[in-house]
């Protein structure tokens, strides 16, 4: 009988970053698609303490229209006419309401 010592290492986890086990929170830019040519951004996982309202109104100024969603799963989710991935980024490190590694840009 051969003894072997072999040691497992632990399953590694790919997701673990979108929930639950990771200690940073990360802000969430999403496009979606809609009809033809048409796509809505959508930002999630700000502070619940922003006012959200006024980050909404300084994000119109990169001539699109949007609105405030509140979801009981996601809380309150920012929803932007047109991709505004970058712009949305860019305004959140400029304006120091998160930090570059904190977010998370999805989409095609």
């Amino acid at each position: 009988m051969v003894d072997l010592n072999i040691q497992i290492s632990p399953p590694f986890d790919p997701f673990s970053e979108f929930g639950g086990t990771g200690n940073k929170e990360y802000v969430h830019i999403r496009i979606q698609q809609r009809n033809g040519k048409k796509s809505l951004t959508t930002v999630q996982g700000l502070r619940h303490d922003l006012s959200y309202e006024k980050i909404l109104k300084s994000l119109k100024d990169f001539c699109c229209n949007g609105n405030v969603v509140k979801d009981k799963e996601l809380g309150k989710i920012i929803q932007l006419q047109g991709d505004q991935r970058k712009n949305v980024s860019q305004f959140l490190v400029n304006s120091g309401i998160v930090k570059k590694d904190q977010i998370k840009i999805h989409g095609f």
